[in-house]
């Protein structure tokens, strides 16, 4: 029974941090050949992946963000954290974590997933 449950503020002002957590249950981060990433579809707009991280810690952030993303992980907590900095209103989205399914390895699609969390609004206003 495989969980995952985000976490972190619905409201964020202009040109701060966002820091969500994602608390991974029944499975674990560290599982052989594992994958696990952010995603996030802001309103009237398609899904869009944001960062991965790999069973052994291994790190991959899509280029349009990279200078201000990153993805992090607390193994003995079973978590993984992404950080958005200088955040814009364009970064108003349902923020979602999720688990790639086995077999596959494209990042970007929303049918490699395998499971969800229910996702989390994030509104970026001053």
């Amino acid at each position: 029974q495989v969980q995952l449950q985000e976490s972190g503020p619905g409201l964020v002002k202009p040109s701060q941090t966002l820091s969500l957590t994602c608390t991974v249950s029944g499975d674990s981060i560290t599982r052989n050949n594992g994958y696990w990433s952010w995603l996030r579809q802001p309103p009237g707009k398609g899904l869009e992946w944001m960062a991965g991280i790999s069973y052994s810690g291994s790190r991959y952030v899509t280029p349009s963000l990279g200078s201000r993303t990153s993805i992090s992980r607390d193994t003995s907590k079973n978590q993984f954290t992404l950080q958005l900095t200088s955040v814009t209103p364009e970064d108003t989205a349902v923020y979602y974590c999720a688990r790639r399914s086995v077999g596959r390895t494209n990042w970007r699609t929303r049918d490699s997933y395998d499971f969800w969390g229910q996702g989390t609004q994030v509104t970026v206003s001053s």
